[in-house]
């Protein structure tokens, strides 16, 4: 599978990274080492000593250098190594790589591209910890299947019917019933009404109308929000999207993101949590539970769409018509990637 390289991709939470303790991750099949400076900045360089390809992970903060601790090379943060124990001349060629990094929406998010292009703009406005109208609670699951198919279960919501009946209770409506799917400069938007919905897990017994509203952006992040309305919304509105601030119950948030590690192997991210006038801990911390069981239950079945394909790697995949947002989305991340490709020859 092809995946876009001038994009930034989440390395870990921002609680991963912890003191003076680097942090050795893998994304897009390179190895990165990330830690803290002095001044508490993260920094991310290329996990292979120059000397005898140790990985620095391994190693020791000293300031705002990285020691390897098998013989002794100090790296500063631009990947320069700035001393050899037993040894006065340091070659020119002595230095690894070293990626833009940014901490925002408490993730620690790497550029993989062209350092020259790295763009903070590009970074896709998730929602963090530390954001005051949201009580948010997170995870991490690992993946042995591609980033790939995991985007393409995010794209395709219909899977919700037969999937997570039990976990979210998800009934038919999800798999009878097509959203309405837009392309982004960087992503889609794919949004949904689902109407006269009982409401086990909005903490009333009347029906409701529930609107849904996501953006899958490069390189494989999603942005839900999610709230109830008085029945009639959906209708009144013509199935239009709603105002925020008339949402009556339900308001939740999730951001999601999907990240190629090495191979056929992942890492998912993932936050999810009231709005402060829509819930609490005790809320949020039960909202956790249940999206750990049903992504307990995706990777389950991921893992086996993986082996299957395994098997035979030639075979194509039918689309339905719930392959919309999955189309759009993977049309752009070919034709993105082809750009940066004709830009390197």
């Amino acid at each position: 599978m092809s995946y876009v390289r001038n994009a930034w991709y989440v390395a870990g939470w921002s609680t991963d990274l912890v003191g003076a303790a680097p942090l050795g991750v893998h994304i897009l099949g390179e190895r990165i080492v990330l830690y803290r400076g002095v001044d508490g900045r993260a920094i991310a360089l290329e996990d292979r000593c120059v000397h005898r390809l140790a990985p620095l992970s391994l190693g020791r903060c000293e300031g705002d250098n990285l020691r390897c601790m098998y013989h002794g090379l100090l790296f500063d943060p631009n990947g320069t190594t700035i001393e050899i124990p037993g040894q006065d001349m340091v070659p020119n060629s002595a230095r690894v790589r070293s990626y833009p990094v940014v901490e925002r929406h408490s993730w620690i998010w790497v550029w993989m591209g062209d350092k020259q292009v790295a763009d903070t703009d590009l970074i896709p406005p998730a929602v963090g910890f530390d954001d005051p109208d949201y009580i948010l609670g997170h995870g991490t699951l690992d993946y042995e299947a591609s980033a790939g198919l995991i985007c393409d279960n995010l794209l395709d919501l219909s899977h919700l019917s037969y999937v997570h009946a039990t976990s979210f209770g998800a009934g038919n409506q999800w798999a009878d019933n097509q959203p309405t799917v837009m392309p982004l400069e960087r992503g889609v938007r794919i949004s949904r009404w689902m109407t006269a919905e009982p409401g086990p897990r909005t903490q009333t017994t009347e029906p409701l109308d529930r609107w849904q509203s996501y953006d899958f952006l490069i390189p494989g992040v999603l942005l839900m929000f999610s709230a109830n309305y008085p029945l009639g919304t959906a209708d009144r509105l013509a199935k239009g999207s709603p105002d925020p601030d008339d949402a009556i119950s339900g308001i939740t948030f999730t951001s999601q993101a999907v990240t190629p590690t090495k191979g056929a192997t992942a890492r998912y991210f993932f936050s999810w949590g009231p709005h402060v006038r829509s819930g609490d801990a005790a809320l949020r911390d039960q909202l956790l539970e249940i999206a750990q069981a049903a992504f307990a239950e995706d990777r389950a079945i991921i893992e086996g769409q993986q082996r299957v394909i395994d098997d035979e790697p030639g075979r194509q995949v039918m689309p339905t018509k719930a392959d919309k947002g999955v189309v759009l989305y993977n049309r752009l991340v070919a034709r993105l990637s082809a750009e940066e490709a004709a830009v390197q020859v």
